[in-house]
Formats: structure tokens, sequence, C-alpha cells
């Protein structure tokens, strides 16, 4: 004799649907089947939907999703999901809709069609979820794409202009490898000090220390750093990387890094101005052998008059004082996020 729950086998009762859609984690409404203002209406929100929207149950009963609709709710979306709904398909899509307080979020919506004995559409269930982390990492995964775009760009004309200015400037083949290398080595420490940060960019006393902090001694400090903290962005590290790069360099072989008793310091500030900000730098050499100007520009001068005059519209003094060297920069930074 056949058992009498074969028959409901895989057909759970309303009471248990009903359960499983109230646990569920996803927002769930159902509405009728009209389409045009001023329906379509709720007949039933799930507490997921409430706790999403900020509705409570009670308050959404009768009345159409698009009270969650504002200014910013794409349009567009708007016009494919009636143009499925009317061609009585099933609709996927992301908007953004608006909380009972105001506040936006991104909802993916699932809409699937109810249909009866007859194949007539009678309601309209809604699946919905908040997908506003997502959309932001998503976004956010898209801006690293075109800034890396645009840093690898910028970086490839910037070895293309160290290679010519290299070879201008080198004596012969050993010196233009050494320098060269150097060179790239440096770039490469830039953009390491970059991509480590989530912004993609790189504190200016990094900068200094990764250049600097090698021939600074313990116990007899030769190095001083002074200055507040200030992120440059790439467009501004890479460039300025290579001008300390360039007086690291000179400092060792003609200046204070290049004598016992030689001392540094560096010292910058931030300048907010009403119609401006700008970064100041001084990079004064003390107690160094004597300063001789030079016969001829070589890179490092090439750099600081040109690279930062040019790619950063920076200002560069430079002057050849009994004590040692003087370099003076202004750097004229974005202004700040509202």
């Amino acid at each position: 004799m056949r058992d009498p729950d074969e028959a409901e086998w895989g057909r759970p009762d309303l009471e248990v649907l009903l359960a499983a859609v109230e646990a569920s984690g996803e927002a769930i409404i159902i509405t009728s089947a009209d389409i045009d203002e001023p329906g379509p209406h709720i007949e039933y929100a799930n507490a997921a939907f409430a706790a999403m929207t900020g509705y409570s149950v009670q308050e959404v009963l009768g009345r159409s999703p698009r009270l969650l609709q504002g200014p910013r709710t794409e349009r567009a979306v708007l016009d494919r999901m009636r143009a499925a709904l009317e061609a009585g398909e099933v609709f996927q899509g992301e908007a953004i809709n608006y909380r009972r307080d105001g506040s936006t979020y991104v909802v993916e919506w699932l809409i699937t069609p109810v249909r009866n004995a007859e194949g007539r559409i009678v309601h309209w269930v809604s699946a919905q979820r908040d997908v506003t982390e997502r959309r932001a990492f998503e976004e956010r995964q898209a801006l690293l794409v075109r800034e890396l775009h645009h840093r690898v760009k910028n970086t490839l004309a910037t070895v293309q202009a160290v290679l010519n200015a290299t070879l201008r400037s080198a004596t012969g083949l050993s010196a233009f490898r050494q320098a060269f290398t150097a060179r790239i080595t440096s770039l490469a420490r830039t953009h390491a000090l970059i991509t480590e940060h989530h912004a993609q960019a790189a504190d200016f006393r990094d900068l200094l220390r990764a250049e600097l902090m090698p021939y600074d001694e313990p116990g007899r400090p030769r190095v001083v750093l002074q200055g507040p903290c200030i992120r440059l962005s790439s467009d501004l590290a890479v460039p300025i990387g290579m001008a300390l790069h360039e007086l690291t360099t000179n400092a060792l072989r003609h200046g204070a890094l290049g004598d016992p008793d030689g001392r540094l310091e560096v010292t910058w500030s931030v300048e907010d101005g009403p119609t401006r900000r700008a970064l100041h730098w001084t990079w004064s050499e003390h107690d160094g052998p004597p300063v001789a100007l030079p016969t001829r520009d070589g890179f490092g001068t090439q750099l600081l008059n040109r690279v930062l005059t040019l790619q950063i519209d920076a200002t560069v003094d430079v002057a050849f004082e009994a004590d040692g060297l003087r370099v003076k920069v202004t750097v004229p930074l974005p202004p700040t996020a509202p």
C-alpha cells in the first residue's frame, strides 16, 4: 500500500516555505503583477528586506518598490528592468537604492515571474542583496588598474629619459653601466614604496630614508631629516625620488657625504595657502670638501632643472655656498579633498 506522505514528497507545505524565506539572509519581496504606476504593490516582504532598507514590513506592504528609488537611481537600469518584465523574462541587475533614512546602497536584484496554471503572470518574486561593498571594491580595482597603466606609461618614459641622459653624460661603458644601474635601482625603490601604500603614494620622509640612511652613522648622526608627514602621489614621488638619488650621489662623490666630517640636513614644510598647497624642501650640506662650481651640466643638474621643473612644475634654486651645496625646491601639491 502506498505511503500517503509519498504524494507530497518534494512539495513542502506553505508554512515550511514561508519559514525558509523568513530565515533566508536574502531580502525577498513578492509584488503584484502590474508594473504600471502606481503598481506593482508589495504583498510580502521578509525580515531581511526590512533590515536592508530600514523600513518595517508593515510600512512597505501595499506600496510600490519605487519608494526605494531616488535621484541617483540609474534610469538606464530601470528601463532595462521594465523591458524584461514586459517581456515576462527574468531580470538581474544592480542599481542605487535609498534606505528609509535617506542613505544609499547598491542593490542587486533577481526578479522572477510567478505564473498561474494558464501561464499568466500573477506575481513577481524579487530576491535582493546589498552589494555596496562589492561595488566599491570593483571600482577600487578599476581605479588601481587605471593608475597602474598610467604609472607604467610614465615609468617607461622616465627610463627612456634616464637612459638618454646617462648616455650623454657617461665617460665610458663602465661608468654608464654603474650610473644607469644605480638610477634604475633608485627608481625601483620608489615604486616599491608607492606600491606598499594602499593609496599608491609614498611619504617624502621614506623617499629620503631610502636614499640617505645607508650613509648615516650610529652614535654620530650625519643625516638630519626634519619635517611633517606628507604623502606624494606616484606622479610626484617618482621624479622627486630620482632627484634625491642624484643629490645623494653627488654628495657622495663631491660633497658632504664623501667627507668623514660632512653632515647633511634636509628640512621641509607644507604650505596651505588660500589658492594652492606646496611642498618646500631644502637640501643643505655642511663641512664637506670645498665647493667648486661645475664646469658642465651633469645628469643631476639636468634632472633638477628640467625634470622637476617641466614634469611637476617645481621651482629649483641651487646655490654653491662656501659651507656646502644648498638646494631649495618648491613643489605644487594637489588640493586636499573637501
